[in-house]
């Protein structure tokens, strides 16, 4: 089989398309989470914490000079981060809960056991013959 060939056939499984398609909708998933905690979240939460904005919170370690930037810890863009990152993970909990309730449901109902085979009938008959 030919480089190809076998590309082709890796790419065409179902489960690498259903990935990539799973792969776009999540980086847009996160694109909306991001904007969700920059421009809703945060800025009500900066206004309560007495007017701050977080994403310019930093630390500065050297100051700027001569055409060199300044050094700066930004741990207000950190602090986004994690509120993302909570807000990313409670969907996904959720989700996955979601999708656990829904096999528990299957699972509940037992299915019906499967019909004895020939061997299993034959040697119940034997059983009942030999009691006699």
């Amino acid at each position: 089989m030919s480089m190809m060939k076998e590309f082709k056939a890796f790419a065409m499984r179902g489960n690498v398309v259903d990935m990539a398609v799973g792969i776009v909708i999540g980086a847009s998933f996160g694109k909306i989470i991001n904007s969700l905690v920059q421009d809703v979240i945060m800025p009500p939460i900066g206004i309560l914490l007495g007017d701050v904005d977080f994403s310019k919170l930093g630390y500065v370690i050297k100051e700027a000079s001569e055409g060199v930037e300044a050094v700066v810890v930004k741990y207000g863009a950190f602090i986004n981060t994690i509120v993302e990152f909570l807000i990313v993970a409670f969907a996904i909990f959720m989700v996955v809960k979601g999708m656990n309730s829904m096999k528990k449901k299957e699972e509940a109902a037992p299915a019906a056991p499967p019909a004895p085979s020939k061997e299993e009938v034959l040697l119940g008959e034997i059983r009942d013959l030999l009691k006699k």
